[in-house]
């Protein structure tokens, strides 16, 4: 069913309508809006979306098409998960590695909604964070030290120096749990530290961690993106991946290259093996420093294909947090439109960001 979206042209109210019930402007001026209401909401499967800002952004090579949907009045009607399919698409989309929503929770705290290219749900994302971080401090949503809500989580923001000429950054503290609902393979009140899953790789250790989503990562001498490949192959796809990991798994391999130095490469839950992951760089650091391969509380260099970013694991009695610090770059400013199930888009206005991103990457990211 085609729903249109209309701006009434008293109160700028999105007004929806099906073509069973169209409802005119003069027409909408003796209705109340509880009665709309009412009337249209059974009928909504997907609105037609006027044309919105949108923000063509990254975090460590991470990239991501963002929306403010804190003053948009269809936000609630949108399919976002369409959307995101749509703009992600890197044929006849934008191309990213998912959306991410700016949000403002009822309680009035601001928050992260991602959606992943295949239109899933991400609970957390540290390099998507970082880039709403800085659109809401920019916008004064929230101070230069904040929180942010995702996936039913607080997480603490904040501002900080730029980590090469022109390239600003910010960084996130993510709490970290040892188990979760999303591992199968363990017991509640176990951890899972360098240990072998023998269904799924007998010759790899594995360390399963939540941020907020769930990962594991595995030290290796040597990355091989084949092997990975096939271990995201396995998680997604295979009868012993979804019993091991019901809700999916993000999977990571790293490299220690150096003191307090780490190679990353990650195949996401939702989107596949992408340039950057921030919580899989944020769960390498972690779990290297629970094996002790690298210095708990000392700032650690995560690099992988898409960048750098910081790690500094604390861990007590109270227990993990790791901050995670790294760029938020605004490549472009545009124009996005859902029109009869199609997208659209415009260019509006570029940054030269990239170009100051592109010069730190080539100082800092090697090849594999």
């Amino acid at each position: 069913m085609q729903v249109l979206c209309i701006k009434c042209g008293l109160c700028g109210a999105i007004i929806l309508s099906s073509p069973k019930l169209f409802v005119t402007l003069s027409e909408y001026r003796h209705i109340s809006k509880r009665v709309l209401s009412v009337i249209f909401d059974n009928l909504v499967q997907y609105v037609d979306m006027e044309s919105i800002e949108i923000i063509k952004c990254h975090g460590s090579g991470n990239d991501f098409v963002m929306v403010d949907t804190t003053a948009l009045a269809c936000a609630a009607s949108v399919d976002w998960a369409l959307f995101a399919r749509m703009a992600s698409a890197r044929e006849g989309g934008i191309g990213s590695d998912g959306i991410l929503l700016v949000v403002r929770h009822e309680d009035g705290v601001y928050g992260m909604d991602m959606f992943n290219p295949d239109g899933t749900r991400a609970e957390m994302c540290g390099n998507g964070i970082r880039c709403v971080a800085r659109l809401a401090i920019e916008r004064g949503y929230i101070s230069h030290r904040g929180i942010l809500r995702s996936g039913g989580r607080d997480y603490v923001v904040q501002s900080t120096d730029d980590i090469a000429e022109g390239v600003k950054c910010f960084m996130v503290d993510i709490p970290i749990r040892t188990w979760s609902s999303d591992f199968s393979f363990f017991a509640d009140g176990e951890s899972f530290v360098g240990r072998k899953i023998e269904a799924l790789d007998a010759g790899l250790q594995f360390t399963a961690l939540n941020l907020g989503n769930p990962h594991i990562v595995a030290a290796v001498e040597h990355i091989d993106m084949e092997q990975l490949s096939r271990l995201g192959a396995m998680v997604k796809d295979s009868a012993v991946g979804r019993e091991l990991f019901p809700h999916g798994v993000n999977v990571s391999l790293y490299e220690r290259r150096a003191h307090n130095s780490l190679f990353v490469a990650t195949y996401e839950r939702g989107a596949g093996i992408t340039l950057s992951c921030g919580t899989a760089m944020t769960a390498s650091g972690t779990a290297a420093a629970l094996l002790r391969l690298v210095e708990a509380g000392s700032r650690v260099e995560v690099c992988n294909r898409g960048g750098k970013v910081y790690c500094c694991t604390s861990i007590d009695n109270s227990g993990i947090v790791t901050r995670l610090e790294g760029n938020a770059t605004f490549d472009w400013w545009g124009r996005a439109s859902l029109r009869e199930g199609v997208f659209g888009y415009e260019v509006v206005r570029r940054t030269s960001e990239e170009a100051a991103w592109q010069n730190f990457v080539k100082s800092v990211v090697t090849d594999l």
